[in-house]
């Protein structure tokens, strides 16, 4: 491989991974907050009202 090739792949891939990372980190964290769990815990129904007002 070509010297300036692979210092452009590695400068390549180092920007996708800095593009990556942030959104990675706030997929994985956001989602247990949104949810008040951990995405594989078991959740039981709350019901907070006697019926389903439309």
């Amino acid at each position: 491989m070509h010297p300036a090739l692979r210092i452009f792949v590695r400068q390549y891939l180092y920007v996708i991974g800095a593009a990556l990372a942030p959104v990675v980190l706030t997929t994985f964290l956001s989602i247990p907050m949104s949810l008040g769990a951990n995405p594989g815990d078991a959740m039981t129904a709350s019901v907070v009202a006697d019926r389903h007002m439309t």
